[in-house]
């Protein structure tokens, strides 16, 4: 019950400054506690900067915002090396990722090779820099915003970037009611200013100790891997998930478990993260797109034709 408590309560209070997003917000939470990352996209003036601001305040951790545009260089990320004459060495000199929770902001406006620089750091939770390996902060986690490809001035991030976020997220517009609730809570304060931390870095740390702990059947074992595998083998589908995919999907579905308050996993936990998990791993065919098939579409075929363990 701590550890579903602790869970429950971050997205609480990240629903004091986000409305009507609290399913966006239970994926960050998930995310957070399954050690992944999590890439939020959505077109522009949504909330996305506000969500990932919610979830960084709401835990008691040391952040920072990487604003990304076209003329930042992998050294203000990873940090680099300067010369120092008193001591006549070089010393390394950190980065905007030496932090607990960084806000990759609009990572798609910069350029491709920027936007390697993360692949190391993002799985190894560790930057090199001039041959020597410095390791980031525990707990670490990559927050990364980007709007939609079609828009102007954005670059696609590379397929084995994509790979190592754990879960994309979609936000989406609000109705007309909870919209008129945002212009209200907006009116004279922006509620980020006041939020407060739930948690610390501690329980973060034990969350995600405890999310392994929880149990996985061979059987839905099997069933994860039988939705990833297939992936790999629908017509329409250019290039499927990877076992990493089937890691993450497992590793989601515990946290899922533990939100829940359970200490065992079930197939809806695996159904219900299928979607933020595995679309963005999903490169479609040219044919497929001249045929108007969706990476929504053909992974709801692939779940429905899975056998669900009993």
């Amino acid at each position: 019950m701590k550890f579903a408590s602790i869970m429950q309560g971050i997205v609480e209070n990240m629903e004091k400054v986000m409305v009507g997003q609290s399913s966006a917000a239970r994926l960050m939470v998930v995310c957070l506690a399954a050690g992944g990352h999590v890439l939020i996209e959505d077109v522009p003036g949504i909330g996305k900067t506000t969500m990932a601001n919610a979830l960084a305040k709401s835990i008691g951790v040391s952040f920072n915002r990487i604003q990304f545009t076209p003329d930042i260089l992998p050294s203000d990320i990873t940090g680099f090396s300067m010369y120092n004459p008193k001591t006549s060495e070089f010393e390394y000199r950190k980065g905007g990722i030496m932090s607990n929770i960084v806000l990759a902001d609009e990572i798609n406006r910069t350029s491709p090779k920027t936007q390697a620089s993360m692949l190391e750091v993002m799985e190894e939770k560790q930057v090199t820099v001039d041959g020597i390996t410095y390791p980031v902060p525990e707990p670490f986690m990559v927050i990364a915003t980007q709007n939609p490809v079609e828009y102007m001035g954005t670059y696609p991030l590379p397929e084995a970037q994509l790979d190592r976020f754990l879960m994309k997220v979609t936000m989406g517009y609000p109705d007309r009611e909870k919209e008129v609730d945002i212009i209200f809570r907006f009116q004279e304060d922006n509620p980020l200013d006041t939020l407060r931390a739930v948690a610390s870095g501690e329980q973060v740390i034990e969350l995600r100790n405890q999310v392994r702990k929880i149990h996985v059947e061979r059987d839905i074992g099997d069933y994860i891997v039988e939705i990833v595998q297939r992936t790999r083998r629908v017509e329409h589908i250019l290039l499927g998930c990877s076992p990493r995919a089937s890691i993450y999907l497992m590793r989601a579905s515990q946290a899922l478990a533990l939100y829940m308050n359970r200490d065992y996993v079930i197939p809806d936990d695996v159904k219900s993260l299928v979607f933020p998990v595995l679309a963005h791993r999903i490169v479609l065919s040219q044919e497929a797109r001249i045929r108007k098939v969706t990476v929504e579409s053909a992974l709801t075929d692939i779940i429905s034709s899975v056998k669900v363990p009993s």
